[in-house]
């Protein structure tokens, strides 16, 4: 039986820049707040992180400085996903080494594949390294879906240990829950953290937690002690800024929402320009009340 990386709330964390270049020491306060916080996985370079417009030896870096600052108060899951699967191998090998405890490897994009493509893909990485590996289901962005097919054979592999499920549909947390076993689930959308855990998932890895992780890490663990009224309370509570951090592509919103709490992360890097002046309106009425 695998251990399960972890339960309730992994944070998807931002990646804070100052004049378009990673800003290591806004980075570390980040770090600091979520471990003073009590949440115990962060991902570094996901959607989230801007993985796609950092070079490999930024994500790098900022894995190796990640995880020298948390030491063991923290698991540092390393984003290394690539829609070509030796770029995807070389990057995961190269996060292993420079301390990564863990790999959040999204499904290929744009190019996508089949079933027995998924699976070679994934077969791939998880024998160039020897840490844990974290599958991304993510359609909305990838182009495809993870059949619960391919999890099911990606399941006896020692090193994959599970999905984060950021489909749209609940109803795929209760196949893989139920048909993949020895896998671990934890949803990516903070709308649905309560529904996921009660149908079995473990946690979220989370948007919502890098404004708020003391109360998104509350509503995954009331939800994880069977306490489901206490989590719905506050899914209900936390929904109208869930809904705010997703008003237009993610990161755009939560970066925008990291300056009202003091944490100048700066912007976006291109293609993702400004919040536009409408949803910022909302950002400025929601942080007023």
């Amino acid at each position: 039986m695998k251990e399960v990386l972890f339960t309730g709330t992994c944070t998807a964390l931002v990646t804070p820049f100052l004049e378009d270049k990673v800003n290591y020491p806004m980075m570390e306060q980040l770090l600091r707040r979520q471990i003073d916080a009590g949440i115990r996985a962060v991902v570094i370079c996901g959607t989230t992180g801007e993985a796609p417009t950092l070079s490999d030896e930024e994500k790098l870096e900022l894995f190796r400085r990640a995880k020298s600052y948390v030491g063991t108060d923290c698991l540092i899951i390393a984003g290394t996903g690539s829609n070509c699967t030796s770029h995807a191998a070389y990057l995961s090998l190269a996060a292993e080494k420079v301390g990564a405890d863990a790999l959040l490897v999204v499904s290929p994009y744009y190019n996508k594949t089949t079933p027995e493509g998924l699976l070679a893909h994934y077969l791939t990485i998880a024998h160039t390294v020897s840490i844990p590996i974290i599958a991304y289901n993510v359609p909305g962005r990838t182009g495809m879906d993870i059949p619960v097919s391919v999890c099911q054979r990606l399941s006896p592999i020692p090193n994959m240990v599970g999905i984060k499920e950021a489909s749209s549909e609940i109803t795929k947390v209760t196949r893989l829950c139920r048909e993949c076993k020895d896998f671990a689930v934890w949803t990516g959308n903070d709308d649905q953290i309560v529904p996921a855990i009660a149908l079995g998932a473990k946690g979220v890895i989370s948007v919502l937690s890098n404004v708020l992780p003391v109360q998104t890490q509350a509503m995954a663990q009331a939800a994880l002690d069977g306490d489901l009224d206490t989590a719905a309370a506050l899914q209900q509570e936390l929904q109208p800024l869930v809904e705010l951090l997703f008003c237009e592509p993610n990161p755009i919103p939560v970066k925008t929402a990291m300056k009202y709490i003091g944490y100048d992360c700066g912007g976006c890097r291109l293609p993702l320009t400004e919040l536009s002046k409408e949803n910022k309106k909302k950002l400025d009425a929601y942080f007023s009340l």
